[in-house]
């Protein structure tokens, strides 16, 4: 997976989530959760519609590694591989 097609999935997964995410506010090392005002339940729905879109398994252990725009994109392409 390139980085342009995952960070297209990251955008993607997240608007399922939050329709109105505004992203031009949103730096791509800047923390999204607070950003775009997502609480626990709305980043578990991020990360359980990015495994779905993705068919990569992320467990509990992963999730530190999604909090970015640029780390979820490395994180997928790593995993991808």
């Amino acid at each position: 997976m390139k980085r342009t097609e995952a960070l297209d999935i990251v955008k993607e997964s997240i608007t399922s989530v939050i329709p109105d995410a505004d992203f031009t506010a949103v730096g791509p090392d800047d923390p999204f959760r607070d950003a775009l005002e997502m609480d626990s339940l709305d980043f578990l729905s991020f990360v359980e519609t990015l495994s779905e879109r993705t068919g990569i398994r992320i467990d509990d252990e992963d999730t530190p590694q999604l909090t970015t725009l640029s780390a979820s994109t490395d994180f997928l392409v790593a995993r991808s591989k």
